[in-house]
């Protein structure tokens, strides 16, 4: 059986974890999400029983998984031939203890017999070094060490420990309990604590979830991406990474194989500003903590792209070759060369929320005047830039252009910040703001403009007059209004070039790698946004419906969607896509005032 991606999430903002359908933890880094992978069977090709942890019931005929309401716990039912089944209970402890969070470097499992005399077989076989060694072991009476590397790992169980790692199947009569984390002495009744562990930890995430502003309609699609998304934040230091994995294909065999579990600024904009929606301060309160790491560290000069979950700024790339890749399809990539990338646009996602710390007063810690004078740092460059060439936000590896969205973003890093100065009383500086902000305005329409016998559009650049989706963020930016005849035209011009039926492309013009051969999932969200603002609302709900029937089971999405088949690739799960269902859900469904 090939791997897919029908894969559920479970995490604590320290660790996170992948399973497939048949109850394999598939995908885990130590000791943070960025680290070496030691559950690494979904990209080791053939190699299926190593990389993983497993359980299965002998003659077992069939599976079916679901999460604990408003969490992240997951519970998977394995059934047998003659009816015997298990219950295994996943999730990674994250609760408050001692006045402080608890999210350690761990995995809980919990395996219950619920029906006859179920069979259980167990299959642990974590590696090192990016696939390139099975972990040596030392045993204990109840405990197993894994010598994995510099993060060596303890599997501590009242299950019987030989027999459970022998490989081979043992009855299962009564509760089993499982955490493999620190290689440190297990303290306490296992059975208790991790009952209790698994209690805390539900409790944490129920009363999160109930902070949440949801839309009427979709929320528990809402509530699974929003959940998702918090998993994506390295809660240390507040970093928000793109996808939990590195390496899914954007197609099959294309060679578009990225690492993305680093901070994007431009991703983590996108994720608070949902998750912002919603009401979820948490999130951005830490995100700007990183952020003014970020900008201290640059010294008013040049913001990467991305940056490592702990703000490092060297991510070399280099290739893991000891995976296969996912079905094969490698290579194994870690690290991202894209840090080496001019992308001009990150000035205006790092103004853009911070902005927000002005005006809110709901936050812990409100941004003051010395939080503006760096921040009029960032802005600096914007207007620096704003006219500049880049590697623009689809990250093109041997050309640069000056990008009409990293311009639009410049725009508004200026247009921000002249409302943060005037809503601190600094006139003469809101003055200068806006006078760059309306110059940078002139520019763009000046030079981004493409006049054709239809009445022109808005081209991806100022050299060129081809087309991407990015455009239909115009409107979300502010830039334009809605009814704005520049905005339809261009709209009108995006649809027609880019829209393959229910789905929509980035671009449609070759790059580094040919031309596109998937749609991207945050586009077809910016189409339906736009559907929605230009007053086209049915067929917007509609192509909305039709976008959360391709979400995966655990009712995610990766990067990718095969526009003619609906099959998911890219990265998983991606934060972009997770984006583009809270946003559209809020814009689409029904007011609350409907029921109340």
């Amino acid at each position: 059986m090939q791997p897919s991606l029908e894969l559920w999430p479970i995490g604590n903002c320290q660790v996170s974890g992948l399973l497939d359908e048949r109850a394999g933890l598939v995908w885990g880094c130590v000791p943070r999400i960025d680290g070496d992978p030691v559950f690494c069977a979904l990209l080791n090709g053939e190699r299926r029983d190593a990389g993983v942890w497993r359980f299965e019931i002998e003659d077992q005929v069939s599976s079916s998984q679901h999460y604990v309401r408003n969490t992240p716990i997951l519970v998977t039912r394995l059934e047998a031939k003659d009816g015997s089944a298990v219950e295994i209970t996943d999730f990674c402890p994250r609760f408050e203890r001692s006045g402080r969070m608890y999210r350690p470097v761990a995995f809980v499992r919990i395996v219950r017999p619920v029906a006859g005399a179920p069979r259980l077989k167990v299959t642990l076989s974590p590696m090192h070094g990016h696939g390139e060694h099975l972990a040596e072991t030392t045993s204990g009476t109840n405990h197993v060490r894994f010598l994995t590397g510099d993060t060596p790992l303890r599997l501590s169980t009242d299950a019987p420990v030989g027999t459970a790692l022998a490989g081979k199947a043992y009855r299962v009569e009564s509760d089993q309990h499982f955490f493999f984390g620190p290689d440190e002495p297990f303290s306490g009744n296992i059975r208790s604590e991790l009952r209790q562990m698994e209690e805390q930890t539900r409790k944490y995430w129920q009363l999160w979830v109930r902070g949440l502003a949801t839309p009427l309609e979709w929320q528990d699609e809402v509530i699974r991406c929003a959940i998702t998304l918090k998993l994506c934040q390295h809660e240390e230091t507040g970093a928000i990474v793109a996808a939990l994995t590195t390496s899914i294909p954007e197609a099959p065999g294309s060679q578009r194989n990225w690492d993305y579990r680093y901070c994007w600024i431009r991703d983590s904009y996108y994720t608070v500003q949902a998750l912002n929606r919603l009401g979820a301060l948490d999130v951005l309160e830490k995100y700007l903590a990183y952020l003014r790491n970020i900008i201290a560290d640059a010294r008013g000069g040049q913001i990467q792209p991305l940056y490592s979950v702990m703000g490092e700024a060297q991510l070399t790339e280099r290739t893991a070759d000891a995976l296969a890749g996912y079905r094969g399809m490698g290579p194994v990539r870690i690290g991202n060369a894209a840090y080496h990338q001019i992308q001009h646009d990150c000035y205006g996602q790092i103004v853009m929320p911070t902005a927000q710390a002005f005006f809110d007063r709901r936050l812990l810690r409100m941004a003051d005047d010395r939080d503006f004078a760096s921040l009029e740092e960032v802005g600096e460059m914007a207007w620096a830039m704003h006219d500049q060439p880049d590697a623009g936000l689809w990250e093109f590896r041997t050309r640069q252009e000056v990008h009409t969205y990293s311009a639009a973003m410049s725009w508004a890093a200026c247009d921000r910040l002249a409302r943060v100065a005037d809503h601190l009383g600094k006139a003469d500086r809101a003055s200068l703001w806006q006078e760059r902000a309306d110059t940078i305005r002139a520019t763009i329409d000046r030079e981004a403009w493409v006049e054709t016998p239809e009445g022109g559009h808005y081209g991806a650049s100022f050299e060129s007059d081809y087309l991407d989706a990015s455009l239909l963020q115009l409107v979300e930016l502010r830039f334009c209004e809605p009814d704005d005849p520049r905005f339809r035209s261009t709209f009108a011009e995006v649809e027609k070039a880019l829209r393959r039926g229910e789905h929509m492309l980035r671009y449609a013009k070759e790059d580094d790698f040919g031309a596109p051969e998937t749609a991207f999932n945050i586009c077809t969200f910016w189409l339906i946004d736009a559907l929605a603002r230009s007053g086209r609302t049915a067929e917007a709900r509609e192509l909305f419906v039709t976008m959360l029937g391709h979400t995966t089971r655990s009712g995610l999405l990766s990067e990718d969607m095969d526009f003619e088949t609906g099959e998911l690739w890219g990265n998983f799960p991606q934060t972009y896509s997770l984006v583009g269902v809270i946003n559209c859900a809020g814009l689409l469904s029904k007011n609350w005032n409907t029921v109340r």
